[in-house]
């Protein structure tokens, strides 16, 4: 197999989206990560430019790293000054690490309107500084800033600025789409006219100002690219940098290179949420190979073929990448989505009995309902229709007051009345609202039946209006999310009232941790 260089650039250029911070310790961690998947190069900052990758780079040079070389990155030498004397190359030797990334101006609009220079002066630097870099025992990667937009506007001087670097000791020139714009048929025509002047090593970075970031590395690569450069998940100023977890999937499942060490790619799906977690994002649940929803199947058409074939629906088998395949119930669903659903909770149901339950979920979802992040409800539908099952409480009735006291504030108290194993307990509470005096009124009831709802932990509330137009005779559905340990599960209720929308949630969320708890 083609080896193709990854060179991750998520401590660098990722840092530069908006909402992207990282600290110097978050870095770290990422880092280690990087090194485990197996990524040829991490570039872990601009050593010259803030305190963090200072800091970043004094603790990676006492690390063990197995996989990755640790790259520093930052610019050629100032024109009017030699690079021995630049304050930005220094702070790249100070970094001490194995190699330096120098970026340098390819597009003449640059050098002449941004770095107010000659054309012959930014061909000097850029040597120059290469030359020094290689002098001090660095390996360098030059990346050839606006190379693309460059070529367009003077070919000529375009080359002519990777030919200074690679006079000055380039291992590799990286030809970079700063602006995000170039289209993926530019891309191959002008890589394969570089092709026929230049015979050296050349890597791909590309931005997704066009949302081509991913498939311009990837002609890059059929074009002759050894390396590729990129962000995980995407990150980036702007638009976001070429995706390297769709890169790496893409080029190992489907171009035949390899880019990881063998049986790597399974890491991918915990390095994309392990990078968004640290940064405190929220992931992509749409996004390819890695996402939550990126093997999800919803129509009772697809989920039908599936149960036959798992090829059907899918172009990889999801644990390639370390996801896995999910159904989802919903309104669209059919008897196969169902049967999967009652497999994945052990649930012994057969055709016939998934049928009332369908025309339920059906029934229930055109009144307001959504049973897609509810699976615990679902769940419980279905264990309801076995034909020997004992729910291990029933309710009989509740009532719930809220009134303002004086000196007290709003204040609320409910009451409930349920059996369980054949006894009826009528139990009251206060609360901080109608559902949490609920909640506690039904916990009171039960805990001396089952100590274990100590453990559970009532983990997210969202309510949401879906017919807000109806004021406050609105339709509210409610979703809870409910905690023991490391299990978490999701539960539906639906109503114009939002307590009893709140209790039906609250009752299949009990009733499913008590099944699980004692499966």
């Amino acid at each position: 197999m083609n080896a193709i260089q990854i060179y991750d650039t998520t401590l660098r250029d990722g840092t530069q989206a908006e909402g992207f911070n990282l600290s110097a310790n978050d870095k770290v961690r990422i880092a280690q990560k990087l090194d485990e998947l197996g990524v040829a190069f991490i570039e872990g900052g601009w050593p010259g430019s803030n305190p963090k990758d200072a800091e970043f780079f004094v603790r990676a040079h006492d690390m063990d790293w197995k996989h990755a070389l640790i790259a520093a990155f930052g610019s050629t030498c100032r024109v009017k000054a030699g690079p021995e004397d630049d304050a930005n190359i220094k702070a790249l030797l100070d970094s001490r690490a194995p190699v330096c990334t120098i970026f340098g101006k390819s597009w003449t609009l640059h050098v002449k309107e941004v770095l107010l220079t000659t054309l012959e002066d930014n061909l000097r630097i850029i040597e120059q500084s290469v030359a020094y870099l290689r002098s001090q025992n660095r390996r360098v990667i030059y990346d050839a800033e606006h190379f693309f937009d460059g070529y367009k506007a003077d070919p000529v001087y375009a080359l002519e600025t990777l030919r200074a670097a690679i006079r000055g000791g380039a291992e590799t020139v990286v030809l970079c789409d700063t602006n995000g714009g170039t289209l993926p048929w530019e891309v191959e025509q002008i890589i394969s006219e570089m092709k026929n002047s230049l015979q050296h090593p050349f890597g791909i970075h590309t931005h997704n100002d066009g949302d081509c970031a991913v498939v311009n590395s990837l002609v890059a690569v059929r074009q002759g690219a050894i390396q590729v450069q990129g962000t995980i998940n995407g990150v980036g100023e702007r638009c976001g940098n070429a995706n390297l977890v769709s890169i790496m999937a893409d080029l190992e499942l489907k171009m035949g290179y390899q880019c990881l060490p063998a049986g790597h790619l399974a890491r991918l799906t915990e390095l994309s949420h392990f990078v968004d977690e640290v940064a405190n994002r929220t992931p992509n649940d749409h996004q390819p190979y890695v996402g939550k929803s990126a093997f999800a199947h919803k129509g009772g058409v697809h989920v039908a073929a599936m149960r036959r074939s798992a090829q059907s629906y899918q172009h990889v088998p999801p644990e390639v990448v370390g996801n896995k395949m999910r159904v989802v119930v919903s309104d669209l669903s059919g008897r196969g989505n169902l049967l999967s659903k009652a497999e994945e909770h052990f649930l012994e149901v057969d055709v016939e009995e998934v049928v009332p339950v369908l025309n339920e979920i059906k029934e229930l979802e055109a009144r307001g309902f959504s049973f897609e992040a509810a699976e615990a409800s679902v769940a419980m539908m279905l264990k309801r229709q076995e034909m020997h099952y004992q729910p291990p409480f029933e309710l009989i009735d509740f009532l719930v007051n809220v009134e303002h006291r004086s000196g007290r504030g709003i204040f609320a108290e409910a009451m409930v009345k349920v059996r369980v194993k054949g006894e009826v307990l009528h139990t009251a509470a206060e609360g901080n609202g109608p559902v949490n005096a609920l909640d506690q009124a039904l916990r009171k009831a039960l805990l001396p039946h089952y100590p274990m709802l100590n453990d559970f932990q009532l983990a997210d509330y969202k309510v949401r209006i879906l017919d807000g137009n109806n004021g406050t005779a609105a339709l509210t559905r409610v979703l809870i999310d409910t905690q023991n340990g490391t299990k978490r599960w999701s539960t539906v209720g639906a109503s114009t009232n939002i307590i009893e929308a709140s209790w039906r949630a609250l009752v299949d969320s009990i009733e499913y941790g008590l099944l699980i708890a004692h499966s």
